[in-house]
């Protein structure tokens, strides 16, 4: 099994979460995303969309952060990353797409990079920007979290919601976001940087680790 991956990537950092809490050994090949290494076309070969991260496993090339996560889920179903009852499986899921698809595409690297360089945003600009969805987006995060949360964000066992969340508090916290609003997800995210298999994924802990 081989992730192409870059360690500050969010999308990436799910995957490496799903690997490592189901004790599955990869490659790591890194994609250095600020010097282009995306746009390669060695890499373009492997994902058209020049995003990280892929995973290969088996002759499978799987792109997506979300599908690789279910492709894990079901390919190697235990340990699971979804709970046993259908409506705590829907508000994993649920979790998981609302951090991966409504707060995270707004501002990731590409975003941010079109903001600096088409838009001539400043960095003080750009983070006005970058606080501000994540404070839209947290907001309902945290009140969604609460109705499910036990130890984790849906009972008491990490899910795919945990998976999704723990990376986007990391980025929130890297960029200076306030997090006092959100006392539920401050308080699972702490609990599963607890859990070893979250923390080997941290991106400080990965081959490319470089500093912020």
């Amino acid at each position: 099994m081989r992730l192409y991956d870059y360690c500050r990537s969010s999308a990436a950092y799910r995957v490496r979460l799903a690997l490592n809490f189901k004790g599955l050994a990869y490659d790591q090949v890194a994609v250095d995303l600020r010097k282009g290494g995306q746009r390669e076309p060695r890499f373009l070969a492997i994902n058209p969309q020049g995003l990280v991260p892929v995973l290969e496993d088996e002759g499978a090339v799987l792109t997506q952060s979300l599908p690789i996560l279910n492709y894990l889920e079901e390919r190697y179903p235990a340990p699971a990353l979804l709970p046993k009852d259908l409506p705590g499986r829907c508000q994993s899921r649920a979790i998981a797409v609302a951090i991966a698809c409504e707060i995270h595409p707004l501002n990731n690297l590409r975003v941010l990079q079109y903001l600096e360089r088409e838009l001539g945003l400043d960095e003080g600009a750009r983070m006005v920007w970058y606080r501000h969805w994540i404070a839209e987006g947290f907001g309902p995060l945290e009140a969604m979290i609460a109705r499910s949360a036990g130890e984790f964000c849906v009972g008491d066992a990490p899910s795919l919601a945990d998976v999704c969340l723990v990376p986007q508090v990391y980025n929130a916290r890297r960029y200076d976001c306030d997090l006092a609003p959100y006392p539920t997800i401050r308080r699972i995210d702490e609990r599963c940087r607890e859990i070893e298999a979250f923390a080997r994924a941290a991106p400080e802990r990965q081959p490319d680790a470089t500093p912020a």
